[in-house]
């Protein structure tokens, strides 16, 4: 089965992808394009995926560079190949040839780009990142490598949707503490429980920092088990482990 690899046009021409879990060699839980070293999954079987992704960009493996992901808002500027991933949850870079990618399995991965500058980053923003302000340092340390924010273009690709996405009163709470607005990205369909509009979110953030465009395209990963791994329905299937999503942009 070939590569399923969804594009946008505002990233356009430059080499993208979010990339689904069609076209991949993992099989059982981790079916398809598994690119998740941090998986259970056999390490030469995920190597083979990413192989995969690389090739599909016109890139070495070495050179589709990954971030050891923890959750921040801390951003890292990529001159050339690491010798390690970096303990980051965005990447940037105005150097030709390298690939920056994030991994994700129901967090956002957003991709950016300001094309007249030659500036590009891949953020991965999981409800904390993006309330810590991973996507606005994004933005500021492009800035600093020459992009201008409002030349800047972001799409935000599969994720967890509102619908899917049950929180508790805590995590409401901590979002309401920062900011009382942010109450517009809760709805409570019971009266009791509370659902989040993460991308809704995502987009805001971005629009508030003064981003030029910015779009999500629509994917949600829990509701589509054929074409993104999850790891909330993961859990709720009491499964062993879950894949992860790889979504890539390239000078």
């Amino acid at each position: 089965m070939t590569l399923e690899i969804l594009t946008s046009e505002i990233l356009s021409p430059l080499r993208h992808g979010f990339f689904t879990r069609r076209g991949g060699a993992s099989s059982g839980v981790f079916e398809g394009l598994n690119c998740g070293p941090g998986s259970s999954d056999q390490s030469e079987i995920v190597a083979i995926n990413r192989d995969r992704v690389a090739t599909s960009l016109g890139v070495t493996s070495a050179e589709l560079i990954s971030m050891n992901q923890v959750h921040s808002a801390e951003v890292e500027v990529v001159e050339a190949t690491p010798t390690e991933a970096p303990r980051v949850d965005s990447i940037v870079t105005d150097r030709p040839g390298l690939a920056l990618s994030v991994l994700t399995a129901d967090c956002q991965p957003v991709l950016f780009a300001d094309h007249s500058a030659g500036v590009i980053g891949a953020a991965h923003a999981g409800w904390r990142g993006a309330l810590s302000g991973v996507l606005e340092a994004t933005l500021d340390r492009m800035e600093k490598l020459g992009a201008h924010r409002s030349d800047t273009v972001a799409v935000i690709g599969p994720c967890i949707s509102q619908s899917a996405y049950e929180v508790g009163r805590e995590f409401y709470e901590e979002f309401i503490a920062q900011e009382p607005g942010n109450q517009r990205f809760f709805t409570r369909d019971d009266g009791e429980k509370l659902q989040f509009d993460l991308p809704a979110f995502g987009l805001h953030r971005m629009r508030r920092a003064g981003i030029g465009q910015a779009t999500w395209t629509r994917h949600c990963t829990y509701s589509d088990p054929e074409r993104f791994f999850s790891y909330r329905r993961t859990t709720h299937r009491k499964e062993a482990d879950y894949g992860r999503l790889i979504a890539a942009i390239r000078l």
